[in-house]
Order: structure tokens, then sequence, then C-alpha cells
């Protein structure tokens, strides 16, 4: 198996990367050279982002993929295109998220800020998976969060029908537990393949995150706005991770500021990401990967 030298001529797949610090993250790895494939909602936001990528990177050359995250029939048409075009993948970028003020429920029937937070990148990362351990070595790095913190999974109320709270905030917190427990499982479970997985918190930054939630939210972002941190040092970890020699040996680890850290003790229970790994298999009727 060849070593890493970096995303230089790698095959890059990254999720919401139409804004924010995927976008920040996209056009860092342009200028490393990167063979970038964006995923977007709409071929508008993905032509928009794919030219300031362009630009950021020399002129390198970006291509789009269009997919609603809350959608598991459009994840799996998205892994299937992606399998067709690209005979390697070398690393997967799960960033794209949400948070959503009050309840919603997907065409799957799955409450919305889960089904985009937690089971979209599940999904897509196990459909691929047996394409990335061709490609070995390869990366799965996820965007999780400090909002962890003070999280439980609610297994017993996972389509949080009597749980929703706080605006939403209580289940994004959730979610990014759930990204955290992910990434340590599916790092269990790919020991020895030469597939990593690792994924980090960005910090509070200065996005249009959470604007989809009203004018009180979009006033309170406004107000937050001085006290966060630019997009292009939230997207730091992530390039990191993707590109660093250094991170070579790590996986299954939560960053911080390029730094591996240590989560919450309810993100570091073996049992429970086992049991939501299992749960989640159910949900997305996947494939799993052997434990």
């Amino acid at each position: 198996m060849a070593d890493w030298t970096g995303v230089a001529g790698r095959r890059v797949v990254i999720t919401g990367a139409t804004n924010g610090i995927g976008l920040a993250g996209a056009k860092a790895l342009a200028a490393r050279g990167a063979q970038l494939t964006i995923v977007a909602r709409s071929q508008a936001r993905a032509a928009g982002a794919a030219a300031q990528i362009t630009a950021a990177g020399a002129g390198a050359r970006v291509d789009t993929l269009i997919a609603d995250l809350a959608s598991q029939a459009s994840i799996r048409r998205l892994a299937a295109e992606i399998q067709d075009r690209y005979p390697r993948l070398d690393v997967l970028v799960n960033n794209a998220g949400a948070i959503n003020s009050s309840r919603q429920l997907t065409e799957d029937g799955i409450e919305m800020t889960w089904a985009v937070n937690h089971l979209a990148p599940f999904l897509l990362t196990t459909l691929l998976l047996e394409r990335l351990r061709q490609s070995a070595p390869a990366r799965v790095i996820t965007t999780a969060s400090d909002a962890h913190k003070g999280a439980h999974i609610p297994f017993d109320d996972l389509n949080a029908e009597r749980s929703y709270r706080n605006f939403g905030f209580a289940r994004y917190g959730e979610t990014k537990l759930a990204n955290i427990l992910f990434t340590a499982e599916l790092a269990r479970r790919l020991a020895g393949t030469g597939v990593t997985a690792n994924c980090f918190h960005p910090g509070f930054v200065a996005t249009g995150f959470n604007r989809n939630n009203g004018p009180l939210m979009n006033v309170a972002m406004t107000i937050a706005r001085p006290f966060a941190r630019s997009v292009e040092k939230g997207a730091e970890t992530l390039v990191w991770l993707v590109d660093s020699p250094q991170v070579a040996s790590e996986s299954g680890g939560y960053f911080v500021d390029k730094k591996r850290a240590t989560p919450t003790d309810t993100a570091q229970d073996v049992e429970a990401a086992r049991r939501l790994w299992e749960i989640s298999e159910k949900q997305t009727q996947a494939v799993g990967v052997p434990s």
C-alpha cells in the first residue's frame, strides 16, 4: 500500500461544499491540487460554488453532483453515480448538516435533522466503502461539533416524537454525538484496511448556518457573528485531516484545531456506538460493514 503524500491528484468527494466551511475547505483543497467533486442540492448552487473553487484553485476542474441528502433514494443514486464516474475514491468528506427549529419528517418518515446529519453520512459512507477500500490508503472525514456535549442518543425516541425542544438545538447535539459514535465504530470496523475515519469540531463559525429557521434565529446568528471565527479558520482542521500525512495512522479520532481531543464520556461509549450502527443499518436498510 502506498504512503499518503498529500491530497494532490487524489479524488475527494465533499458534501455541503456550496457555502460555509465546506466551500472554504474545497477552495483550499483545490489549491492543493485535489480532484474535487462537490455534492449540492441544486444545479444553481453547484455551479456557483464550482466557479469559486475553480478560481481559488488556479483553474482546477471541479465536478458537481446533485443530491437531496434528506432522501435515502437520492443518496443511493448519488453513491451509484460516484461509483460509475470514479474508479478511485481517496477521500469522502461528510460535511453537510442542518438544524431545524421545528420537527419535520422526510419522505422516508424520518425526523429531518437526524436524517441529514447522521443517516445521510452513514448511508453514503457505507455504500461507498468498497470503493474506498479498493483505493486505500483512503480517508473518511465527518464534520462533528462540540454541540455533542451534554447530549445522549435517545434510543427510545429516535424520531424525536417526544424530545424535540430548544428550537432544535438539543436534536442537533444528538446528531453531532451520533457523528462521533459513527466515526469511532467505522474506524473499528475498518481497522487494517488502509481506510481511516476521523471527525472534527470546526468551532463556532460565521456562516449561513441556522439562518433558515425564521427571523428570530436569523437575528440571533447576526448578533453572534462578531464572536465567530472565519470560515477559512473553521475549515483548517477539515483540510488538514484530508491532506496531511501526519494523520495517516490516526483513525477514530475527534479533532479540534488540528489536535486530537477527548469528547464526552457518552461519545466514547463503545456499546452505544455499536448499537447506533445496528439501528442505523435498519433505518437505512444498508448492507453493513462486518462487525
